[in-house]
């Protein structure tokens, strides 16, 4: 009899949706052209990417000038931080502001302008995991360039006051990038509400295909190009484009939003369903502060087995063919504890008896009921190991 597979890990990835993989099939085989080829093959190609611009420009309040397609998210930070930087730079601006939360991809690119001699400085987050706007404008010096606040965090569901810092930014005439990729598939993206002057999303996070994403830029915002080649993305971002990723990008995004609100009426039902189980075992607590009234994602929750270490955590959940994660799927390879739960104030033992639980659309109540006993069955066994 074949093993039970049960997935608690769509923060990492989403399996694609049946409908978007039916929409871009014909760019794979009938209409494989280069967008940028001249003939009738090429413009097949092309006025389908036109059509995903315009799609995706509609859906998150900009306009299709302001959509660059990307390889997905580590591009897109990568892009809006690095050419971000250097386009500041040039005004004399060489201050840099980022959350100690940040996804790796923003981390590595702040390592790399420090060696390059910008001054990097990392704002706190408080217990719940959250951004204070205060500790952002206590930071802002006359050279601060640019500022980079997430959304929503990738480890804690944690959603962060963009809106407010944004407004502080433009008051003072510094650049604002808000990486949004676990933001968008639960939540309506308006970028006008939102403030940011860039902002990135992943397809793969809301049910598209891998390897495709969007940096937004603001009109007007002139940031420096990260990827050299021809004159793909009106000449800032070389590469032939992925067409059939595209064209999967912006279905998968229009399904989101059709069904963001239901979807999160569901998850927040099975999130509390799970958590009421779970929480009532000795040792388990959660990483954040619900009970606060700061705001989460729903699909999202970071917990803690007293006397556990996650590795082992893991690879019993693996065995009961669960599949959760300690954090990032970025950083899945280290064994540094994680650098969310400690800016948390955790210290590195809690970290690593943390899990990450991730769910989704396609999550059901039995699937909760039996992670559930799973996670008491398995901190049974290991417990008594020890």
């Amino acid at each position: 009899m074949e093993k039970r597979l049960i997935y608690f890990d769509y923060a990492a990835t989403t399996p694609i949706d049946s409908e978007v993989l039916e929409k871009m099939l014909p760019y794979y085989k009938e209409n494989y052209g280069n967008a940028d080829s001249l003939h009738a093959f090429g413009r097949k190609a092309q006025t389908a990417v036109d059509f995903a611009r315009d799609k995706v420009a509609e859906l998150i309040g900009a306009k299709p000038s302001e959509i660059y397609f990307t390889s997905g998210g580590t591009e897109s930070d990568n892009w809006a931080v690095l050419g971000g930087a250097y386009a500041c730079k040039k005004r004399g601006k060489t201050h840099i502001l980022a959350s100690q939360i940040e996804h790796h991809a923003v981390l590595s690119s702040m390592e790399r302008l420090e060696k390059e001699g910008f001054e990097i400085e990392y704002i706190p987050v408080n217990e719940g995991g959250r951004v204070e706007v205060k500790e952002v404008e206590k930071r802002l010096k006359e050279n601060t360039g640019l500022v980079v606040v997430m959304k929503a965090n990738n480890e804690t569901g944690a959603i962060q006051p963009v809106e407010e810092i944004a407004k502080l930014c433009k008051e003072r005439g510094i650049l604002c990038f808000s990486d949004c990729v676990q933001y968008v598939p639960h939540r309506n993206l308006d970028v006008n509400t939102l403030g940011a002057d860039m902002v990135a999303i992943s397809a793969h996070k809301f049910h598209g295909p891998k390897g495709c994403g969007v940096l937004y830029i603001r009109k007007g915002v002139g940031i420096e190009k990260l990827v050299a080649g021809g004159e793909q993305e009106r000449g800032m971002r070389g590469g032939t484009l992925n067409v059939p990723a595209v064209v999967g990008l912006a279905h998968a995004l229009e399904l989101a939003y059709k069904n963001n609100v239901a979807r999160e009426e569901k998850i927040t039902a099975l999130r509390e369903k799970f958590l009421d189980k779970v929480l009532e075992l000795d040792g388990v607590s959660l990483n954040g502060s619900f009970e606060k009234g700061e705001e989460y994602l729903p699909s999202v929750f970071n917990l803690r087995f007293e006397g556990v270490e996650n590795t082992s955590f893991l690879y019993n959940m693996d065995l009961s063919g669960v599949a959760v994660a300690s954090g990032s799927a970025c950083a899945s390879a280290s064994l540094k504890p994680s650098h969310v739960l400690t800016a948390m104030g955790l210290s590195e033992e809690q970290a690593k008896s943390s899990i990450r639980f991730s769910i989704g659309k396609d999550t059901t109540e039995e699937e909760i009921d039996y992670v559930a006993e799973k996670c008491k069955e398995i901190l049974r066994k290991i417990r008594v190991k020890k």
